[in-house]
């Protein structure tokens, strides 16, 4: 549960002139054809210069260059042709029951909002065998309520799903309650960012939804997310949730005991601006442990923000991207947030532990 620019730029230059290359000389720009030419002149050695305009863009790779004008093309016609109407809230009913035998997580009782914890959450070996039992649990939930996602589903009847399976196995939804949120899993479709709340509304065919599972078992937190998609979904959507799946799984690649915390938001950036997507800058990801929320924050985008992993260490990586606006509009619940400008927007979220080599995936099936 999340805690609250383009590839290429066009420039006009005066270049000097320069000395002809050999054809096959690799070039790390691409330079457009000259408003104005240049020929030599009359008398043998003199040549007249005429200074030129050119448009000057940056070369990643063919690959990526033929896919970034691809994506232009694809959202253009996007836009002309499709029409769907904005994300409207539905009938919220009332939150379910959990039964008194079941432990609860300190912040239920009260309606405020935690305070973030300012210490990160190390655990020895016992603490990490209870983060792997409750992160295991709640990836199961997430997967099964993955099974859940069809037309004409109800988020709440996802809600209901995902609360009955985690009270079952004797854990607490850790989103019901938590600063007054009524629900027991968050559930954010299409232009919601995350912190959707589950309600009456029907999925439609071509739909995408990001389902936020935390539990609270034995003590202990474990926090996952998924973007699901419902029905026939088209190309560029499909590609912003493969995308913003591979963001998070860089993310982690880098992850390991001495390694900077920047570095998460430097590689997400990195492959989400390959493919034109915004990263949200609003909503980070989180310690989570015996507390909910806790340091250390985990910026998705780039950032200077010092501090390093260490061993035993558990926090949650969950990049959202967009691909429009990565402003945000909360609606009056004081929970669903959405794009400002209703562009469609994709997370994915693990809890990972540090390792010495690497990290250790928590809320993998």
């Amino acid at each position: 549960m999340a805690l609250k620019g383009p590839i290429c730029r066009l420039c006009w230059v005066s270049p000097a002139p320069t000395p002809l290359r050999d054809p096959g000389e690799r070039w790390s720009f691409l330079v457009g054809q000259p408003l104005k030419t240049s020929f030599p002149g009359a008398v043998p050695g003199k040549e007249n210069f005429q200074r030129s305009c050119v448009i000057v863009s940056r070369k990643l790779s063919g690959l990526e260059e033929a896919t970034r004008i691809r994506r232009a093309r694809e959202l253009q016609s996007s836009v002309k042709v499709r029409k769907r109407p904005p994300l409207r809230r539905g009938k919220v009913s009332g939150k379910l029951l959990v039964p008194d035998h079941i432990p609860k997580p300190p912040y239920v009782d009260s309606s405020l909002l935690p305070e973030l914890s300012n210490e990160h959450q190390v655990h020895n070996d016992e603490g990490i065998a209870c983060m792997r039992a409750a992160c295991e649990l709640a990836a199961h939930v997430l997967d099964h309520a993955g099974t859940l996602v069809r037309p004409s589903v109800t988020t709440n009847e996802i809600d209901k799903a995902v609360h009955k399976m985690i009270i079952d196995a004797g854990a607490y939804p850790s989103p019901l309650g938590y600063g007054g949120f009524p629900k027991s899993v968050c559930t954010s479709v299409n232009e919601c960012m995350c912190h959707g709340i589950p309600d009456s509304r029907q999925l439609q065919d071509g739909d995408i939804i990001n389902i936020d599972v935390t539990v609270y078992l034995n003590g202990y937190h474990g926090d996952t997310s998924k973007t699901f998609l419902c029905g026939n979904v088209n190309e560029p959507t499909k590609r912003l949730v493969k995308v913003t799946e591979e963001c998070l799984e860089r993310a982690i690649s880098v992850c390991k005991d001495g390694a900077s915390f920047k570095k998460i938001g430097k590689k997400i950036s990195e492959h989400a601006e390959k493919y034109g997507y915004g990263v949200v800058e609003r909503f980070v990801g989180h310690g989570v442990g015996m507390v909910f929320h806790s340091e250390p924050l985990i910026l998705h985008h780039r950032n200077d923000r010092s501090g390093c992993m260490v061993e035993g260490e558990t926090f949650t990586i969950e990049p959202i991207l967009t691909m429009g606006s990565t402003e945000s509009i909360t609606w009056d619940d004081g929970w669903t947030t959405v794009t400002a400008d209703g562009s469609r927007a994709a997370q994915f979220e693990h809890t990972i532990l540090i390792t010495r080599t690497g990290a250790e995936v928590l809320t993998k099936c």
